[in-house]
């Protein structure tokens, strides 16, 4: 089991960008798959994109590739979504998550989540 803090979220103009953190504990983080999801109000959690093990491999849903961006630093036990050309739809609560299979894909099962943090994009 892995807890999962995020940390990066907060309110930016429509265009701008912003940089989400996922800090991990325990000493295993490199053997677990992650991903970043998200959920807006009334509606249901969307997978965003997943990273392997060691951060070669990367999983981009079709509506976030060329504007977002995951990556992790196993030295830190964190990953992180760089997110581009921000939209007023992208508003939404955003979480990370943990596949202690190693998998990163949207069928992937993820056993371990944080919080959340809230990203709000104005117009």
């Amino acid at each position: 089991q892995v807890q999962l803090v995020e940390s990066g979220g907060g309110l930016v103009q429509a265009g701008g960008s912003l940089r989400l953190s996922c800090a991990a504990s325990g000493r295993t983080f490199s053997s677990y798959g992650m991903a970043w999801f998200r959920q807006a109000p009334g509606q249901e959690r969307r997978f965003l994109a997943g990273v392997s093990r060691s951060g070669s491999g990367t999983y981009y849903a079709d509506f976030v590739k060329g504007r977002f961006t995951i990556s992790r630093d196993n030295a830190k036990n964190t990953v992180y979504l760089q997110m581009n050309s921000l939209k007023p739809e992208d508003t939404a609560v955003y979480y990370c998550a943990a596949s202690g299979t190693g998998h990163y894909d949207y069928f992937t099962t993820y056993g371990d989540w944080g919080q959340g943090t809230q990203v709000t994009v104005s117009s």
